[in-house]
């Protein structure tokens, strides 16, 4: 057993804050005191970030209890509350917030004794090296850890040496053609609902039109399109893994799933076990792919805990260090890394972990065998299940058909959101930042910069050594890359002082954008069309694209050169060699794609505008602080190259979404997905949920609250949070509003035991606060975007999701530009209605669940209520009537009786 901690324990919250003796004797203390004791006292806490904030200061230097049990169990999550702790380590949890502080020094001693018994601890491998390099950066706890944690007996192998190295794989043979029949389909669908469940007939009909994504095409271009909306409830996931695991098992080939949030992707994770319950067979058969940015990279990790990170992201890099000992993936953004650990280190590098873009060196780094990216990669291509999300399924399906392999099988799950994902992947952006980055890509480290970053000289030495043309259009490429924006450009735009032809280019956006954009945003980014550009602008595009066409031509000439290399095969060239000329040739032409789409941007301004795309100039700000300048191209219906790149080259797609359509209309589902682009029409299937919302549900709207008075609205979130005694979604379409709610309201509702996370305010990754969230049902969260699709939070701990407004798109220069290819203000009310719909779709995930959407807005359209589902009850009520209807189905949770009070809104009510 180990010793008595002799550490006091201090819990914070919105309602009180509370100190414990090491004796655990407890008392309430006010904040002036609390800061004070924790300013010369080392205390135990519970997420020290967030009890800095509790506390009002900047900082809070103590014992952080998930820090210990991140390095006691590391990739293994817990909810960071009490109740959640408690829950991981089987202790009972406090009964109230007053006992917080007196758990959290049990809660430590739990920890500490399971280190002292490594028997039954199963990551103490590795535990003393990793102690020993924490206590020389004197992390708080490694007394405490140092008197129990004993040496092992005999040395242990580090990180860099334990790492198991990936295998190379010969090439996957073309899969099988096989057409799934209805009966195999619903077989299998009926062994992954599992014994004692039945699969729906929704279900069963669900999976059995899906299974028609996975036929043989019968002509090039001619994907086989399966449009499939699965309301709530359906099964949508089993709905699909069905006939996509059968088909992978009997055609020997990959199916690649995507979706748009992480949390679906955790999900579908999950749901794999139900495939492949053997976890090694799993291993094989299912990979989760993610950019490289979402992956620790092992050699920015060794510079780090070799000196390279200082202070408290020195110990942040030996925690991961312990972590990346025991992860499944090396996956830091949703994987098994907590979300919470990076967090509890606020700014002190996580990001510097992963892989910045541009700076891998491929084969050149020591740690090539081992990387977690190239594993994940290598892995996918022997996977019968490969989950992703859309914006890197659209790249490496653009990139594998240029190869002459395409992504053959897609299922496009929160299809909804495809359009969308299409936008951004098929843009273009010449700013600041973008050209910079390319520069650094090119060039290297310049100056006194830092880091490990290497250009292309330094990477394709060899290359240059072997190659005379190669060696030359190296050092073209080298020297036109100085004509981009160099280090402190930004600041020499803001004195009118820019350097090079490119840097001339910006400060001319600049300056339009700012004689032309609307005074109303300002302290937000501002932008304008390029219409009628300004001469000084036209003056300085033609500079710009000389310097950009004498950068692209030598990287045209290397990118032949390496090819050429490859093809002539010299003594050399090993497996790692041609790994990093292979990365090269991606990178340049990858590059070189990006630079030709900025000259042709370029080339167009002060010409007739080009119909197909939208462009415009901007000035990105974070609260009035510039970040970025440039110009910008989207196309006006980016589902165009979303046909052309991705549907076509398939064989088949599927694309599901529980809100696919408008209405019963799939004109708008066509036109989003790109099928409309194909020269054969889709395959449909709705089904409806089985739920039954109109008894389950009701529609609220706020009549009686004035636009943009915050006071107000703080006072109706406030009563209706109150009223539902917490269990409620809050939804912004501001920070600045989410904010000053959050501020006048989370006092008041802890005092009441309601305790109020927010979005944007707590130093909390979004993951981490709905695992709060749906962990407690008393528990509110306020939130904007990223909350209104993709949460799933069953049960009693979501009954009331609350809008404060309608959800009116942002009047930019794009959305102006759809607004009039669509219809005007048809086109606002399609995408409304779609928000609102995504919005009520958080409330009811279960057959049990029931609840209430409210949203304050007065002058809510009546047509836009159609968003609900049929025979939901809508009301027009006052604030006053919209509190006591839900305080009275908490008290009771009866089915609603649409017609106490409030007039029902025509057509929308069952007859």
């Amino acid at each position: 057993m180990s010793p008595t901690l002799p550490y006091p324990a201090l819990y914070a919250t919105h309602g009180g804050i509370w100190i414990a003796g090491p004796d655990g004797e407890v008392r309430g203390i006010g904040r002036g005191e609390a800061a004070a004791r924790a300013a010369e006292t080392p205390m135990i806490v519970l997420n020290a970030a967030v009890t800095a904030a509790r506390l009002g200061i900047a900082d809070f230097s103590g014992l952080d209890l998930l820090e210990l049990f991140a390095f006691v169990h590391p990739a293994r999550f817990a909810v960071p509350t009490p109740a959640g702790l408690a829950r991981a380590l089987g202790l009972a949890p406090p009964v109230d917030d007053a006992r917080a502080p007196a758990f959290l020094i049990e809660a430590a001693q739990a920890l500490l004794t399971r280190m002292a018994e490594p028997d039954g601890w199963a990551e103490a491998y590795g535990a003393w090296n990793s102690a020993q390099s924490l206590a020389r950066l004197r992390w708080p706890w490694s007394a405490a850890v140092g008197r129990v944690l004993a040496a092992p007996a005999r040395p242990e192998r580090g990180l860099f040496a334990r790492l198991p190295e990936w295998d190379e794989a010969g090439g996957r043979p073309q899969p099988r053609n096989v057409q799934l029949g209805e009966a195999e389909t619903l077989d299998r669908l009926a062994r992954l609902v599992g014994e004692g469940a039945e699969a729906r007939d929704g279900q069963k009909l669900y999976a059995a039109t899906n299974a028609r994504a996975f036929d043989p095409r019968f002509g090039e271009g001619r994907p086989n399109i399966v449009l499939a909306e699965a309301g709530t409830g359906i099964g949508k996931t089993l709905g699909y893994l069905a006939p996509a695991s059968l088909w992978a098992e009997q055609a020997d080939g990959a199916v690649w799933i995507s979706t748009y949030t992480k949390a679906l992707q955790r999900q579908l994770d999950k749901e794999t076990r139900r495939i492949f319950p053997d976890p090694a067979v799993r291993r094989e058969k299912v990979v989760v792919r993610k950019g490289r940015e979402n992956y620790l990279c092992l050699l920015n990790l060794e510079d780090a805990i070799q000196g390279g990170f200082q202070n408290r992201a020195a110990i942040l890099a030996q925690l991961v260090a312990r972590w990346a000992m025991y992860t499944r993936d090396g996956d830091m953004v949703g994987g098994d890394l907590p979300g919470w650990l990076p967090t509890l280190f606020r700014r002190a590098g996580s990001t510097a972990l992963t892989d910045r873009r541009g700076e891998c060196v491929y084969a050149g780094c020591p740690h090539y065998r081992k990387c977690f990216i190239e594993r994940a990669a290598r892995a996918s291509e022997g996977a019968d299940i490969v989950i992703a999300n859309h914006a890197l399924v659209m790249i490496l399906a653009q990139r594998r058909a240029d190869e002459g392999h395409p992504l053959g099988r897609i299922v496009f799950d929160e299809g909804h959101h495809l359009f969308d994902a299409a936008d951004s992947t098929f843009a273009a952006a010449l700013t600041g930042q973008e050209t910079i980055e390319l520069r650094r890509w090119i060039i290297g480290p310049e100056a006194k910069s830092r880091g490990r970053r290497r250009g292309l000289s330094a990477r394709l030495s060899d290359v240059a050594s072997y190659d005379e043309e190669g060696a030359l259009a190296i050092e073209a490429a080298s020297a036109a890359a100085t004509l981009l924006p160099a280090d402190g450009w930004l600041g020499r735009l803001g004195e009118n002082l820019p350097l090079g032809p490119v840097e001339r280019l910006l400060a001319a956006a600049r300056a339009t954008v700012y004689a032309r954009a609307n005074a109303q945003d300002a302290g937000y980014g501002l932008e304008t069309d390029v219409g009628e550009p300004d001469p000084a602008l036209i003056d300085a595009a033609q500079p710009a694209i000389e310097a950009l066409e004498s950068l692209m031509r030598p990287m045209a000439r290397l990118r032949q050169r390496l090819a050429a290399v490859m093809d002539d095969g010299p003594d050399w060239l090993d497996g790692q060699a041609r790994a990093r000329i292979e990365g090269a040739i991606a990178g340049l032409t990858q590059r070189g794609q990006l630079v030709a789409a900025w000259i042709a941007m370029l080339a167009r301004l002060g010409g007739p505008l080009d119909p197909d795309f939208v462009d415009w100039l901007a000035v990105d700000r974070i609260e009035g602080r510039e970040i970025d300048i440039g110009l910008h191209r989207h196309w006006l219906d980016p589902s165009r190259p979303l046909a052309e790149t991705v549907l076509k080259p398939a064989h088949g797609v599927l694309v599901t979404s529980a809100t696919l359509r408008d209405g019963e209309d799939w004109t708008i589902a066509e036109a989003r997905a790109g099928t409309v682009h194909l020269d054969h029409a889709p395959r449909h299937i709705a089904v409806p949920s089985p739920f039954d919302y109109a008894a389950h549900a009701e529609v609220l709207v706020v009549t009686d609250l004035k636009r943009g008075d915050v006071a107000q609205l703080g006072q109706a979130y406030h009563r209706l949070i109150a009223a539902a005694g917490g269990g409620t979604l809050g939804l912004f379409t501001a920070i600045s509003r989410l904010r000053a709610v959050h501020a006048r309201i989370a006092d008041r509702l802890a005092r009441d035991g309601l305790p109020l996370y927010a979005q944007h305010v707590d130093p909390i990754d979004t993951g981490t606060l709905v695992d709060i969230f749906r962990d407690d049902p008393h528990a509110s969260l306020l939130g904007t975007d990223a909350l209104r699709d993709g949460v799933d939070v069953p049960g009693e701990s979501l009954r009331l999701v609350v809008m404060e407004g309608v959800p009116w798109p942002r009047p930019t220069v794009l959305h102006a530009a759809r607004k009039a290819a669509g219809g005007g203000s048809v086109h606002d009310d399609r995408i409304v209605r779609a928000r609102m719909r995504q919005a009520f779709g958080r409330l009811i995930r279960s057959a049990s669940d029931r609840g209430h959407f409210v949203l304050l807005g007065a002058a809510t359209p009546s047509r836009l209520l159609d968003a609900f589902p049929g025979g939901v009850p809508v009301l027009r009520v006052t604030l006053d009537e919209a509190v006591a209807r839900i305080a009275a189905a908490a008290g009771t949770r009866p089915a609603t009786d649409a017609g106490a009070s409030g007039d029902v809104l025509p057509g929308l009510a069952e007859s």
